[in-house]
């Protein structure tokens, strides 16, 4: 431990690098803090030295636990995640809290553990030694808590041919069904309890719940949502408190109704929780500017602090949408009733005055507790095709006194968005597309309109407006962080990029400015796709956190979200801190909230990463089973991804994602990882990141969302990490939300 020190005196990075290690391996700022005696205004100059170390590839970690970078303790806890292909068990450490993806460990078992050597999701306390790749091989110590005592798989079989086929494509092994199924028949989802001790066959396990037909399309996000984990049921007392709630009545509030606030959504959207309205800003010091309001559903007024309806809220963090439904954070009675702007109705809200000048800088802004009523629910293809001439009867009344000065404001908003240099990604999303029989009709590129964009920057704007109230009041603010790219995978994006003779700054200080610059040279060439996934997955992960470090993705130096407190918890925090800071009525942040804020900030951010895997893994599913009656037909695509076991390929037009494994090639290849390739040894052919690939689907299974392809194409012969000119370009790009994964609710950043 480090020695006793003078309070103001800081600790050098060597100091701090040693202490880390003797701390496990894994230290707080908090923690090194005390140590050293740091306090006041030296934590501020302490924080500076961490980021320079994590900076400097000295440190991993996300600004509140460090790690000695890349390396990890000897003894530490691991969860089994999977094996390899040589059937050997992959594990990760359970304390890992970096963006950058683990180290590999792979765990060596010893004779002795025989049939209970731990499985998918068994967590071990191990030994860990380190191998020269930077790898680590882990023998067991001891076994803790099994994560396996569950398992969602599809029932095959009956009596004593019984098999249950795990839906998890990292499972090793199907298990015997052990005792009479209560009802289960084949083909059916379920749940079961893993036995243990059994050592000879197959693992066995015993039916406890029936979730869904997998003949039926709907039973994919059934599975999906018990598969995460993701709370479905209310409490009796917050369905109660639910079915009470009542119309809002005008005291306290500021008369909104007479303005015309329209809510603009996609046309499947299920919940309405915002509302715009803009004109002419007429301050003769302000020309060209523009006056706008955004009003949202004042959920603080139903949902109050430390009640069963926020404990459930908090619990689940967010809504989680799927194709066939959603799972809300809010019971139905508030999420499509009372807290949802449907038209001519009396509805509560939490209204942001904001005015911009003909640049689309924010000049000033006010919020205020008011009382509304939506002139309109408009969907964005309505409003686009009203934009394009093309009104239809609902829309028409609305063009010039509505819509036009939407669209004025929108064009001085865009032009701050220009000037502050957002990052700007183009990547596909799918859109799944179901029948009236409940059947996927479609998959195809999800539209990017000029409409979407309107909303999403007058919800920039009203966020931006949250955060800069809360800020100069000095209340507690949920931020939306988003953290600049890790040095290290700057580092590899470089090399990457000078291989296709794209030039990015070494500078230390990347912007969103020099990315964009990139992504602005290779816009309408072959490479574009391969740029944009590239810089994609070198960006930090979004997250949310009381303490401010900014939006690297949007340039912004403060942000909050506050646009949508029907479906994400962070924004009714940041809903009652305003109605606190501002004295605006009953429903203000308690002391409690502002105690846990910190540990509130990890459940939520915990529970988007969840929501998004569930609605990835839905996605992938559908495809699957959309995919499926396609087994042995030829698609054309282009390598997403090289791993060591093989090329994972994404088919044109639907985004289908999926493996072609590395023994299926034609020849011994290895993995150049540094270049995102791999090499025939003998010939020196590559397949590589990027290249335009022909493939034959080989299979498609919907229980696990796996597709595998055969790939027909010939191995490229080009300049190491070089694109060819003759490449196919993807059809259909959308957007992504920057430095998250794609929503079923784009326009809510």
């Amino acid at each position: 431990m480090a020695a006793r020190r003078k309070p103001a005196a800081l600790p050098s990075k060597s100091e701090i690098a040693e202490f880390i290690r003797n701390s496990e391996g894994r230290a707080g700022k908090r923690e090194i803090a005390r140590a050293f005696k740091v306090s006041g205004a030296d934590r501020i100059a302490l924080k500076e030295i961490l980021n320079e170390l994590v900076e400097e590839g000295v440190l991993q970690g996300n600004r509140r636990r460090f790690g000695i970078k890349g390396v990890l303790p000897s003894v530490t806890v691991i969860e089994v995640t999977g094996v390899d292909l040589d059937g050997e068990p992959l594990a990760r450490p359970t304390a890992w809290e970096s963006d950058e993806p683990p180290p590999r460990i792979v765990i060596i078992p010893s004779d002795r553990e025989g049939a209970n050597a731990p499985g998918i999701g068994d967590r071990a306390l191990v030994r860990l030694h380190r191998v020269e790749d930077g790898s680590y091989e882990a023998r067991v110590m001891r076994a803790l808590t099994t994560g396996a005592d569950r398992v969602l798989a599809v029932l095959r079989g009956e009596g004593d041919s019984a098999r249950l086929i795990p839906v998890d494509k990292r499972a090793k092994s199907d298990f015997t069904v052990v005792g009479n199924a209560p009802g289960a028949l084949p083909g059916e989802v379920v749940a079961a309890e893993v036995l243990r001790g059994h050592r000879l066959g197959l693992p066995q396990a015993r039916i406890i719940q029936r979730i869904g037909d997998m003949d039926d399309v709907r039973s994919i996000s059934l599975l999906v949502v018990h598969a995460h984990g993701i709370p479905t049921a209310f409490s009796p007392e917050t369905l109660a408190a639910a079915e009470a709630a009542k119309a809002p009545t005008l005291a306290g509030r500021t008369d909104l109704r007479d303005i015309p606030l329209v809510t603009i959504d996609g046309a499947d959207a299920r919940d309405f929780d915002d509302a715009v309205w803009a004109e002419p800003d007429d301050d003769p010091d302000n020309p060209g500017g523009w006056h706008i309001l955004v009003a949202i559903a004042d959920v603080a007024h139903y949902v109050a602090p430390n009640q069963a309806i926020d404990r459930d809220a908090r619990e689940r963090g967010n809504s989680v949408y799927f194709p066939d439904r959603v799972v809300p954070m809010l019971p139905e009675q508030l999420s499509n009733g009372w807290c949802s702007l449907v038209p001519n109705e009396n509805r509560a809200c939490m209204a942001a005055h904001i005015w911009i000048d003909a640049e689309g800088t924010i000049r000033r802004h006010r919020f205020v507790r008011g009382l509304m009523r939506s002139a309109a629910r408009l969907t964005y293809e309505q409003v686009q095709a009203a934009r394009d001439g093309r009104p239809d009867a609902d829309v028409a009344p609305l063009v010039e006194t509505v819509l036009a000065p939407l669209y004025g404001a929108f064009k001085s908003l865009n032009k701050g968005r220009e000037k502050r240099g957002v990052l700007d990604l183009d990547v596909p999303e799918e859109q799944v597309v179901l029948g009236e029989d409940g059947e996927i009709a479609e998959i195809h590129p999800r539209a990017r309109l000029d409409s979407h964009k309107l909303i999403e920057e007058f919800m920039i704007a009203a966020n931006v407006a949250a955060a800069e109230t809360l800020e100069a009041k000095h209340a507690p603010c949920m931020y939306r962080i988003h953290d600049q790219p890790p040095a290290d995978k700057m580092e590899s994006l470089r090399q990457f990029l000078d291989g296709l003779d794209y030039s990015l700054t070494g500078s230390r200080n990347i912007r969103a400015g020099h990315l964009n610059q990139i992504l602005k040279k290779a816009e309408g060439k072959p490479e574009a796709p391969l740029i944009n996934t590239v810089i994609l997955r070198s960006q930090s992960q979004a997250a949310y956190s009381p303490e401010n470090i900014g939006h690297f993705g949007l340039n912004l130096l403060r942000y909050a979200h506050f646009t949508s407190p029907i479906r994400r918890y962070a924004d009714l925090l940041v809903h009652r801190s305003l109605i606190r800071a501002l004295d605006l009525g009953d429903g203000g942040l308690g002391e409690s909230d502002q105690r846990d804020f910190e540990k509130i900030a990890e459940e939520i951010s915990t529970a988007e990463r969840r929501a998004a895997s569930a609605e990835r893994d839905a996605i992938e599913r559908y495809i699957a089973r959309y995919m499926v009656d396609r087994v042995g037909a030829r698609f054309t695509g282009r390598i997403n991804g090289v791993a060591r076991f093989g090329l994972f390929v994404t088919i044109d037009g639907i985004g289908a994602d999926g493996l072609v494994p590395r023994r299926s090639l034609p020849g011994d290849f290895t993995h150049d990882e540094a270049r995102h390739r791999l090499v025939e040894e003998r010939t020196g052919a590559v397949f590589a990141l990027g290249d335009a690939v022909e493939v034959r689907l080989m299979e498609a299974s919907p229980i696990t969302g796996g597709l595998v392809f055969e790939v027909l194409s010939p191995p490229g012969r080009t300049k190491p990490g070089r694109v060819s000119s003759s490449r196919s370009r993807p059809q259909g790009k959308t957007r992504t939300r920057k430095g998250g994964t794609p929503t079923r609710n784009r326009k809510k950043r």
